[in-house]
């Protein structure tokens, strides 16, 4: 585990760069990781950011299907707003852990 300043908070993470306490995340460091993903928010980015954040506040194993199922996007949708591995991205947006779903 290392630190590192995103937005300008000291934050904990892992080698691949995901939070590996998902309290230190606010919505500035989430707009900063996006910004190093390419990825430039829109409210339905912020749905399903919100929709990991409750998943994993609820323990439950997040998977792709489980995002195109939820009613917050469609799968393809997902692809589309986070097109360079969608669940692994939007993980790390949403500062919570890699889904073990993703290699």
């Amino acid at each position: 585990m290392s630190e590192k300043t995103i937005a300008g908070f000291c934050i904990d993470c892992n080698e691949q760069g995901y939070l590996t306490n998902p309290d230190q995340w606010n919505k500035e460091i989430g707009l900063a990781i996006a910004k190093e993903e390419n990825i430039e928010m829109t409210d339905k980015h912020w749905e399903v950011i919100d929709y990991l954040r409750e998943q994993c506040a609820q323990e439950v194993a997040i998977t792709i299907r489980k995002v195109g199922k939820s009613g917050v996007v469609t799968i393809k949708e997902f692809y589309q707003l986070f097109p360079n591995g969608p669940l692994k991205t939007a993980s790390k947006i949403a500062g919570i852990p890699k889904p073990v779903s993703c290699i």
